[in-house]
């Protein structure tokens, strides 16, 4: 097992390259616990290089919506009002603590994400 840091763009794909060759290693083995290590140091190196933002609150709402099957109407209650939810998800009015209560309950969403600001439909 010759494992390096991944410092550079080309030592990420010599990894992936790697990875991808061990694979299908029997667990227990020493290939497998080579592909366990790459996986965590692409893992990171991805997460430097590649970050991924959080969505806005409105986008995580639609998101997490979607993944639930949701329509507006089934936010009245946490929203109030189907225009309410309306002006809502189309930017035409912020969220107040108690919707953003309300809906990371409902949602099972972070407060964390919910309270950060966002911008307004002009």
């Amino acid at each position: 097992m010759d494992i390096k840091l991944i410092k550079t763009a080309a030592d990420y794909r010599k990894s992936l390259k790697r990875l991808e060759e061990l694979f299908d290693a029997p667990i227990g083995t020493i290939e497998s616990d080579e592909a366990d290590i790459l996986g965590l140091m692409i893992d990171e190196y991805e997460k430097k290089v590649y970050p991924i933002e959080a969505p806005d609150p409105i986008e995580a709402i639609k998101i997490r919506m979607e993944e639930m099957h949701l329509k507006q109407i089934d936010l009245v209650s946490e929203i109030g009002g189907k225009s309410r939810v309306s002006e809502i998800l189309n930017r035409k009015r912020k969220l107040t603590i108690e919707m953003i209560r309300k809906l990371i309950v409902r949602l099972n969403l972070s407060a964390e994400l919910l309270i950060k600001d966002y911008q307004l439909a002009q």
